[in-house]
C-alpha cells in the first residue's frame, strides 16, 4: 500500500507549535487533596509523556509534560478517614447541609473552575491529543452540566417540599445522601465524564474520594485549590498512584459507600470484588460498548455517510457511545464503501491545536498495535483494508481504517476496539445484525439508517429489550445530558443524566408520624422554627 507522505512527517518540530499552546514547562505536581489541605508528596512520581511526538535531528521523541505522585496506601487510608469523618455517620457538616446551600458551595466552586479554563483545555490537547474544538467543547460541556444539575436538584427539591398524608399517617419524602463515595473516571472524556459521576454524588451531600484516570491526571492539578476552598474540610479528597496501592485499601476497608466507575468490565469486576461487603456497596458503572450501525437498504446515503463518518471517527472513535461496527445492506453495500472511503479522505489530520483537525495521536500506549493486531487478524480471515492508507500507522498515530468484509469469525467483530478501525458486515437479512445485538455482550445503544417506516417499527420493538437507546438516522451519542444514560449486559450499571445522577447517588427517605393533634403541634413546631434541615417546607426559586 502506497502511503501519503504526510502521515510521515505528521509530528511537528519545536518550533512550529504556536506559542499559545505550547508548554513551556513541565506540569511537575506534587500536591494532592486531602481533609481540607493542600499536602505535598516527596515521594516517587509517574512521568507524563504526551502522545504528541517532537521531531528532533536524532529523530521523534515523545514529548514530556510533567509527573504526578505516585502515593502509597498510607495517603489512600488518610483520604479514606478524612471521607468518613466529614460525612460523620451522616452527622458531619455537608450532608446535612440544607439543598440551598450545598447549591451555593457548588456554584462558587464552577467560578473558581471557569478561570482554569485555558489551562484545562490545553492540558486535554497535550495529555489525550484532543483536538482544541473538542477540549473546549469538553470543558463548556461540563459547565453546562453542572448548571443543568443545579437546575434538576432545584426541581426535584421543590417536589419534596410538601406534605403526603395518606391513611392517618403524615409523611416527607426527600432523598438523603448514602455515604462515601469512591469517584473514577475514564480517559477519553477525563473532565466531563468524571464530573457526571463527581457533582452529582457531591450535591447530594454524599463525600467523595476522587482518583483521576490514567491518561489525563495532570489537566486535574488546576482544580484541586478550587476544590480547597470551595467545599468543607474532607468533603472531596484525591489520590493518585496504582490503583493495586491506593484503591485496593480504600474498597477492602468496607467503608465506601458507593463506587463510581466508568472504564471496563474487567476492571469494575476486580474492584466490586474487593468489597468485603458487596451487597452493600452501590455501584454506578459506564462500560463497554460495541454500538452497532445498521445502513438499510433505502438509507439516504449522504445521510447516513455523515453520521457513519461522526459515529466512527470522533475523537477518533475512543468513546464508548461510537458506532464500533457498521451492517450494511448487500444492495448498497459497493456504493456505501465507496462514499465513506471518500469521506474519509476529506478529513484532516494532525495535531490537536491545528484548525479544523478531526484525527490526532492516540492517547494509550501500544494502541497502535493492539489496532494493528486486530487489522492482521481479520486480514487472515479473509478481510480487506478497502481505503486508501487505512491502518498506516506513525508512532502514536493510525490512519483509519476500513475493513471488508467482516464475519464472526474475527476479533474485530466481537472486540471493542475503541480506536479508529471500522469494521464492515454486508447482510442481506435482518436477522443477522439482529443476530450480532443478541449474541453480544454489550448493550449499550444502535443506530439505524433507514426511511421505511414499517421496517424501523419492527426494528424498534425486540432492539429496546436489547439495548437503551435506538437512534433513528443519526449517530450514537450521549446527549443531551437530561436523556438516560445507561446500558444493558456488560455496558453499564446505574443510569446517568442530570436528574437520574442525582437519584443514583442519593436514596429516598422519609420522617413520618401518626395524624395526630401532638405530632402536628410538634411538626408545625419544627417547620415554624426552621430547626430541621431536612423536615421543611422551604422552596427554592
Amino acid at each position: 500500500m502506497k502511503i501519503d507522505p504526510t502521515i510521515t512527517h505528521i509530528f511537528p518540530k519545536e518550533n512550529e507549535i504556536p506559542e499559545t499552546y505550547l508548554l513551556n514547562t513541565p506540569i511537575e505536581q506534587k500536591e494532592y487533596l486531602c481533609n481540607g489541605n493542600m499536602l505535598v508528596w516527596n515521594g516517587p512520581v509517574q512521568p507524563v509523556y504526551s502522545p504528541v511526538c517532537i521531531e528532533t535531528s536524532s529523530g521523534l521523541k515523545k514529548r514530556y509534560i510533567g509527573s504526578y505522585p505516585l502515593l502509597t496506601e498510607h495517603e489512600s487510608i488518610e483520604a479514606l478517614h478524612a471521607a468518613c469523618n466529614a460525612y460523620d455517620y451522616g452527622r458531619g457538616k455537608w450532608p446535612t447541609l440544607s439543598v440551598e446551600e450545598r447549591i451555593r458551595y457548588l456554584e462558587e466552586f464552577m467560578f473558581r473552575m471557569k478561570e482554569s479554563r485555558n489551562q484545562i483545555v490545553t492540558l486535554l490537547m497535550w495529555e489525550i491529543c484532543k483536538s482544541l474544538a473538542d477540549s473546549e467543547k469538553e470543558f463548556d460541556r461540563t459547565m453546562d452540566y453542572m448548571r443543568g444539575t443545579i437546575d434538576a436538584l432545584k426541581d426535584l427539591d421543590r417536589i419534596s417540599s410538601r406534605f403526603i398524608i395518606e391513611q392517618g399517617v403524615i409523611g416527607q419524602i426527600r432523598r438523603a445522601p448514602l455515604g462515601v463515595v469512591l469517584c473514577m473516571g475514564p480517559y477519553n472524556y477525563p473532565l466531563n465524564e468524571t464530573f457526571t459521576t463527581l457533582i452529582p454524588a457531591l450535591i447530594m451531600g454524599n463525600t467523595v474520594i476522587f482518583k483521576p484516570p490514567k491518561l489525563g491526571v495532570l489537566l486535574h492539578k488546576p482544580l484541586l485549590d478550587a476544590f480547597r476552598q470551595s467545599f468543607p474540610p474532607g468533603v472531596v479528597n484525591t489520590v493518585y498512584g496504582e490503583g493495586q496501592k491506593v484503591i485496593k485499601p480504600i474498597l477492602s476497608s468496607g467503608k465506601v459507600d458507593v463506587l463510581a466507575f466508568i472504564g471496563s468490565s474487567r476492571v469494575a469486576t476486580i474492584l466490586k470484588q474487593q468489597h468485603p461487603k458487596p451487597y452493600r456497596l452501590r455501584c454506578v458503572l459506564g462500560l463497554e460498548a460495541k454500538n452497532p450501525g445498521i445502513i438499510l437498504q433505502d438509507a439516504d446515503l449522504d445521510l447516513a455517510i455523515k453520521e457513519c463518518i461522526l459515529g466512527t471517527l470522533s475523537f477518533n472513535g475512543q468513546r464508548c457511545t461510537a458506532l464500533k461496527i457498521l451492517f450494511v445492506h448487500k444492495d448498497i453495500i459497493t456504493t456505501f464503501l465507496g462514499k465513506f472511503c471518500n469521506a474519509i479522505k476529506e478529513l484532516r489530520y494532525g495535531m490537536p491545536w491545528e484548525g479544523g483537525v478531526q484525527l490526532t495521536p492516540l492517547a494509550e500506549p501500544e494502541k497502535t498495535q493492539y489496532l494493528t493486531e486486530l487489522i492482521e487478524d481479520a486480514k487472515r480471515h479473509g478481510a480487506e483494508v478497502v481505503n486508501d492508507n487505512g491502518g498506516a500507522v506513525n508512532q502514536t498515530f493510525i490512519y483509519p481504517a476500513v475493513i471488508y468484509p467482516v464475519t464472526d469469525k474475527m476479533r474485530l467483530y466481537w472486540e471493542e476496539q475503541f480506536g479508529p478501525v471500522i469494521p464492515v458486515c454486508p447482510f442481506e437479512t435482518i436477522h443477522e445484525p439482529l443476530r450480532f445485538i443478541f449474541e453480544s455482550h454489550y448493550g449499550q445503544q444502535v443506530s439505524i439508517l433507514g426511511n421505511n417506516p414499517e421496517l424501523i417499527a419492527d426494528l424498534i420493538d425486540p432492539l429496546v429489550n436489547q439495548v437503551c437507546r435506538v437512534n433513528i438516522n443519526s449517530q450514537c451519542q450521549r446527549g443531551p445530558d437530561v436523556f438516560p444514560f445507561t446500558g444493558r449486559k456488560d455496558s453499564a450499571e446505574g443510569t446517568l443524566s442530570v436528574s437520574d445522577a442525582l437519584r443514583v447517588f442519593s436514596i429516598r427517605t422519609l420522617v413520618a408520624a401518626k395524624d395526630t393533634d401532638v405530632n402536628k403541634r410538634i411538626i408545625s413546631t419544627i417547620i415554624r422554627e426552621r430547626t430541621s434541615k431536612f423536615l421543611s417546607t422551604d422552596f427554592i426559586f
